[in-house]
């Protein structure tokens, strides 16, 4: 593989270059190098899934006493749930801004040390207040990551794969998700660990995890498509030519020449200014959709699914030992819904897709609530029902990421993901977790079940502007859907 050379930031303008790059990778056909990419960069979602689910079915055992801090239940899913999230948001935006800057392999390396730092760092929490603030400083690195990462999984696979790509590496939080759920009802055995040392050794496995995973991600090259925008047409060409030469050995075959060429006038940066004057001013309805998939599914998972382990304890009595085992449950439903309808993304294509998704899962929850406020579920019925609702919302959460990703220009992705991002789970995933929290601490069924009947009329609205407004994305080209502003014309319509 061609090295991956760092000099020093190029002018503002480096002239204009011609290049084949973005369709030479989008006909590569799928090989080793891919899944290197996958791994890569599919892991650290698993990290940021057993993270969030180890605070989740931990918060009981912190607000015990004995724990080592002093601490609420309804602080730790409420209080430090959205300090999480937001400081997600504000590292989204951060390093999605250095990501356009500098490029997406040095910032996905950079947000991962921040997350693991962090997470160290939690797991010596003496006080609430050390607990939340570097609860804050990891939700930070995580926010960086989807940045950087989508932008990155968009640019390096190939047309006829990438959003069912998209879709698994996303759905991946929720393997996370199964090993910390298992994970806690190991380390919340007190005949094994002490009650203030289990959380503690929870979070530093998540450490040892993502050292592992730094490694791993090593070998993932930056993205040719951000190099030659940047001035580094060159080194472009060389990743490609690499790649090219490994496949057709691996293939045994000749690749088929690639479709076209762009042109473009490359440039180090792109201003803010720049950037929401082209998602809002040449894309709005676009900018409407991101916005409307964001907040649903934010607010449906922020909310409900950090305090999960709160509900199985305060209205079916469950052990705070024993929810994992029921979120495991839960989990599965997740990723297996990314994983199974993945494909039909590309197939059935975007539209009919994300909305049927988000709409069914919004019915589903409805349903959810109505039997949970009468009184009609048991721990393992509620688990049954949110392992369906979740199995379609998962799918319909994960194209949120891919939509955003794909549907405007290169020079504004990391950006526009990091926007979208931010603002969408700033409205439903810091307000979410709050207002949870409130209801679920009454111990009132009533309002419990409403905060269920909010997340899904946010699903269900959400998939009516999908219905509408969702972009033909599948099998193009990224620059066939949004193309670089390098090279669009002043006051072209948007593109359909």
């Amino acid at each position: 593989m061609a090295s991956d050379p760092s000099p020093v930031p190029v002018p503002a303008t480096t002239g204009t270059v011609t290049t084949a790059v973005p369709a030479r990778l989008d006909r590569l056909p799928w090989s080793r190098w891919h899944w290197m990419i996958v791994i890569g960069l599919g892991t650290v979602w698993i990290l940021d899934g057993l993270e969030v689910t180890i605070v989740g079915n931990v918060a009981g055992r912190l607000a015990e006493e004995g724990s080592g801090l002093d601490i609420t239940a309804a602080q730790v899913t409420g209080v430090a749930a959205a300090l999480y999230v937001a400081g997600a948001c504000s590292g989204a935006l951060f390093f999605g801004w250095l990501t356009d800057r500098y490029g997406r392999k040095k910032l996905f390396m950079v947000t991962l040390v921040v997350y693991l730092g962090a997470t160290a760092m939690t797991a010596l929490s003496f006080e609430s207040w050390w607990f939340f603030l570097f609860r804050f400083l990891t939700g930070f690195g995580i926010g960086g990551e989807y940045a950087a990462i989508n932008s990155a999984i968009d640019e390096l696979i190939p047309s006829l794969y990438r959003g069912r790509v998209d879709l698994i590496i996303n759905g991946s939080y929720w393997l996370g998700a199964i090993g910390g759920a298992l994970l806690s009802v190991v380390m919340l055995d007190t005949d094994i660990f002490p009650k203030n040392l289990g959380w503690r050794l929870s979070f530093a496995l998540g450490v040892v995890l993502g050292l592992v995973v730094l490694l791993v991600r090593r070998h993932v090259p930056e993205s040719p498509r951000w190099q030659f925008i940047h001035g580094r047409s060159e080194d472009a060409e060389e990743l490609v030519s690499s790649v090219e030469h490994r496949i057709e050995e691996e293939k045994g075959e000749r690749l088929p020449p690639p479709a076209g060429e762009i042109t473009v006038h490359q440039r180090a940066s792109i201003g803010f200014g720049l950037i929401a004057r082209t998602v809002f001013g040449r894309y709005p309805r676009r900018a409407f959709l991101g916005l409307s998939l964001f907040i649903g599914q934010a607010f449906l998972y922020n909310a409900i699914t950090f305090g999960f382990g709160t509900i199985l304890t305060t209205f079916f009595d469950v052990p705070t030992g024993s929810t994992g085992y029921y979120f495991a449950v839960i989990a599965a439903g997740n990723f297996l819904g990314p994983l199974l309808l993945g494909t039909l993304f590309d197939t059935l294509g975007r539209r009919i897709m994300i909305s049927s998704t988000y709409l069914l899962s919004g019915v589903l929850l409805f349903g959810t609530a109505w039997l949970f406020d009468r009184g009609s579920l048991t721990a393992t019925t509620m688990t049954a029902c949110w392992c369906v609702v979740l199995f379609f919302a998962s799918a319909g959460a994960s194209s949120a990421y891919l939509t955003v990703s794909e549907v405007f220009p290169m020079e504004t992705r990391a950006m526009a993901i990091a926007f979208f991002y931010a603002l969408g789970t700033a409205a439903g995933g810091i307000s979410g977790p709050l207002i949870f929290a409130d209801l679920t601490e009454s111990g009132v069924v009533g309002d419990t079940a409403l905060a269920f009947r909010i997340g899904a009329a946010l699903m269900c609205a959400a998939g009516l502007v999908a219905a509408f407004l969702a972009v033909k994305a599948e099998r193009r080209s990224l620059e066939d859907i949004a193309e670089p502003l390098s090279v669009a014309k002043e006051a072209q319509p948007e593109s359909r």
